[in-house]
């Protein structure tokens, strides 16, 4: 069974992730992806990490994101059941290159 901190960042993530994708209209934003997010054990922070399909819309992506926090913030505060709603602080994850550059050494 799936502790409360596993069940909330789970629920952070699914909602930001449609908020993004459906409702934030920002050309700049291209495609991101959320595979992360971790919550502090007094859910009063949640840091979101990003990744972005196209390595030129990293700083871009980032700046929409920071401007959209607290329309993202008070549209989770709709969607969930939660008594307060963590500070989102968005974290570029960097993860897939890291994958790349093992992939690249493996193929050599």
């Amino acid at each position: 069974m799936a502790s409360k901190v596993e069940r909330i960042q789970t629920l952070i993530m699914r909602n930001i992730s449609e908020i993004i994708q459906f409702q934030i209209k920002n050309p700049k934003l291209g495609f991101v992806t959320i595979p992360e997010v971790k919550v502090s054990k007094d859910f009063s922070h949640a840091k979101v990490y990003v990744s972005f399909i196209n390595e030129n819309e990293i700083r871009d992506g980032m700046q929409v994101l920071e401007k959209a926090k607290g329309y993202i913030r008070s549209e989770l505060a709709s969607r969930l059941d939660i008594r307060r709603v963590p500070e989102i602080t968005f974290c570029l994850d960097d993860g897939y290159k890291k994958e790349q550059r093992i992939t690249e050494l493996l193929n050599k």
